[in-house]
């Protein structure tokens, strides 16, 4: 997906359409992840020419108002209550970003505004990048990083010796002619490091990735960028991007159509030629179906609330051997008041996950039929897991992703008795749980959420815990 959507300059909707959020972990292990703002870039030079080859045609000083009047509009999408996400992705948000240089430059004419101030914008400038989040808002983060940034390019810096010395030594002046490949190798040694390399990734292991990104970029520079550049005919150039853009794009979308299953994968239970995107978290969202009332019988009516991580406790309910002893209702979290209160009324048993003791309360649901199910999380990343190649494959263990072990402390302090550890049945005394069952099967594909054999493994190591909870005649 990534690389279709890169090589369509469009990297930015792909993630609109999947994670939505930038800071999302997943993100981090994606080699392409960064070209959504190349995305954006190529998405405003699609338009950026063209007021000028259509306005200019009649009135030139057309140009600059539309662009004004594009940039204020921007600007002005940028501060409605749109969602976080589309202003961070899409290109009307961020228009106003690039085309404020653009009216810079036909304002000026190729001038420059001479001042003594290029040093202060240069330290408030890097004041902004490294410290702006603890002063300002996001908002306005990023209009004063824009605006001083701009002031920046249009200043004559030459004439400072300050700014001489900063933006303009040797160092500096190399750093930005490689600064393209910079940006496109950092991610890429980024991702795979921690798919690969890392399990986290310490100061030393940035300064490793650090070193190699520079030098990756200084001989992409020298090797393919110059030479493209000047040495090699555009119809050359055009015929080798052609290639590649066909090539990788017809592998991706070969890739794509079989689910990315190219070869056996006994430890997710996946085969070549059956592959299917998306089969464990469609295990997951099974759950949605039982989005029902209670209906009358003799079973154990157990009542479900809370997000994914409840729907894979479902799953284990339903991996038990107790499964046929229960209906479940399932309502993703707190949905409706009057639904709530009458499937309580009903419920034998109710469990609770990711939800706050206090919005319990509010629906009256009583404490000797409440449960609160515990977090869980099993690591970063699989990959490191996955391409590890030594004898002891399957009894490899892992530190839980940071926060997610202190998290489960205080929610077992909050809840007490009535709380379902889930980590304690599987952490060691350093710490870690297992990524693997018993018979060498992943527990989580992402590390979150339950596969149908980690479904079954916690199952099977809860067979006492559930006699207990539900009550329930032996299987």
């Amino acid at each position: 997906q990534s690389v279709v959507a890169t090589n369509l300059f469009n990297n930015n909707t792909l993630q609109i359409l999947t994670t939505k959020n930038y800071w999302d972990v997943v993100n981090e292990f994606k080699p392409l992840m960064h070209t959504w703002s190349l995305g954006i870039e190529e998405q405003y030079y699609l338009v950026y020419p063209f007021l000028f080859l259509l306005l200019g045609k009649f009135r030139k000083e057309w140009v600059l108002w539309s662009l004004i009047l594009l940039t204020l509009l921007s600007l002005g999408l940028y501060l409605a209550p749109f969602s976080d996400y589309l202003k961070f992705y899409l290109l009307p948000f961020r228009f106003f970003e690039l085309s404020i240089g653009g009216i810079a430059a036909i304002l000026l004419q190729r001038k420059v505004l001479r001042h003594r101030l290029s040093p202060w914008l240069i330290v408030l400038l890097a004041a902004l990048l490294i410290g702006g989040l603890n002063v300002f808002t996001d908002t306005w983060l990023l209009l004063l990083t824009v605006l001083t940034t701009c002031a920046i390019l249009i200043s004559a810096n030459g004439q400072d010796p300050w700014s001489l010395r900063i933006l303009e030594n040797p160092a500096m002046i190399y750093i930005g002619k490689i600064s393209f490949s910079l940006y496109m190798w950092h991610q890429v040694l980024l991702a795979f490091g921690r798919t690969v390399v890392f399990r986290e990734i310490h100061p030393p292991g940035y300064l490793l990735i650090l070193a190699l990104t520079f030098l990756l970029s200084a001989l992409t520079y020298a090797f393919v960028e110059q030479p493209f550049r000047r040495r090699i005919p555009t119809r050359i150039v055009l015929i080798v991007l052609a290639g590649a853009f066909l090539l990788t794009t017809g592998a991706s979308l070969y890739i794509y159509r079989k689910g990315g299953i190219l070869r056996d994968i006994p430890e997710l239970g996946l085969q070549q030629g059956e592959g299917q995107r998306n089969i464990h978290a469609r295990y997951n969202e099974r759950i949605s179906g039982y989005k029902k009332p209670f209906e009358a019988g003799d079973q154990k009516k157990v009542l479900a609330i809370g997000n994914s991580f409840m729907r894979d406790w479902c799953n284990v309910l339903l991996e038990s051997s107790y499964a046929d002893q229960l209906e479940i209702s399932y309502i993703r979290e707190f949905e409706a008041a009057s639904e709530i209160r009458s499937r309580v009324r009903e419920a034998d048993i109710v469990f609770i996950s990711e939800i706050e003791a206090e919005a319990a309360d509010a629906f009256g649901i009583p404490k000797e039929k409440l449960w609160y199910i515990g977090t869980k999380n099993f690591g970063v990343n699989n990959g490191i897991y996955y391409n590890y190649s030594g004898p002891d494959y399957c009894g490899q263990r892992t530190l839980m992703e940071r926060g997610y072990l202190e998290g489960n402390s205080r929610l077992r302090e909050v809840w007490g008795e009535r709380y379902i550890d889930l980590v304690e049945l599987v952490l060691d005394s350093e710490d870690q749980v297992p990524v693997f069952t018993p018979d060498c099967m992943f527990i989580s594909q992402d590390c979150r959420h339950f596969t149908q054999a980690g479904a079954r493994y916690f199952a099977q190591l809860l067979e006492v815990k559930l006699a207990q909870v539900l009550k329930a005649d032996g299987p």
